[in-house]
């Protein structure tokens, strides 16, 4: 589960003692993990993972390419509607509306992708995007700005997340003007993920695993049996099992 109910559960197993050792707890934003972490484990530190932080300013970088997208394949079906008259050959090359409605829709991965991680074709997208659409491409420069600043020292990404709000809150864009309100909200959090390197990457991980897992259990009797295999595997503790070298 992914709720409050749930995290209340995993307290009371975990038991108001074992709970009060809690140093630190990497989570993403939202409410219901900030108010039982805070009443159950009062004396953690809590960290904004670095991962779901990018994530929504990714989200907002996909509104504003969908923006633009949907502006250009207005202006080719308005365009479009006013050419009908001259009915241009089947073979005619594409209008520039309608080739950047095409170019837009197709540069998501570009956007979207770490740009050490960037094809040659996708790095060519990208500089297409920076010439023909100075919005969107304002609105990907505010992404890799909040992202870069995760792998700075405190000190520096103090500086530079302050500069970052500031940009945000004067860039025009309304899904950035909006996502500079929530990371001012989860300032604290997110500076002390930086601080103490923390994020929820080893969980994530885990939980991975834990799904390839529950797909090899079907047909298993009882989830007992899935657990063991879980705590066996992913435990910590390898005994030597019978048979084995």
């Amino acid at each position: 589960g992914q709720d409050k109910a749930t995290l209340e559960t995993f307290f009371d197993a975990l038991g108001p003692e074992r709970s009060a050792l809690i140093t630190h707890v990497s989570a993403d934003g939202a409410a219901w993990i900030a108010s039982v972490v805070a009443e159950r484990a009062p004396n953690a530190v809590r960290c904004a993972d670095p991962f779901h932080v990018v994530k929504w300013a990714t989200e907002a970088l996909d509104e504003v390419r969908r923006g633009a997208w949907n502006e250009a394949r207005k202006a080719a079906r308005h365009n479009d509607a006013r050419r009908t008259r001259g009915r241009p050959p089947a073979d005619a090359p594409a209008r520039p509306d309608s080739a950047r409605a095409t170019g837009i829709k197709n540069c998501r991965y570009a956007l979207w992708k770490n740009p050490e991680n960037l094809t040659e074709k996708q790095q060519t997208k990208l500089a297409w995007i920076v010439q023909t659409d100075p919005r969107l491409a304002r609105a990907y420069y505010l992404k890799e700005g909040l992202r870069v600043i995760f792998k700075l020292p405190l000190e520096e990404a103090t500086e530079a997340l302050d500069k970052w709000v500031g940009w945000a809150r004067r860039c025009r864009i309304p899904s950035f003007v909006k996502l500079q309100k929530s990371i001012v909200k989860h300032r604290t959090a997110i500076l002390a993920s930086i601080e103490h390197s923390l994020s929820n990457g080893r969980v994530e991980s885990m939980n991975t695993k834990i799904r390839l897992m529950t797909r090899i259990a079907f047909g298993f009797k009882s989830p007992e049996a899935l657990i063991a295999l879980a705590m066996l595997s992913l435990g910590g503790h390898k005994p030597v099992l019978p048979g084995r070298d």
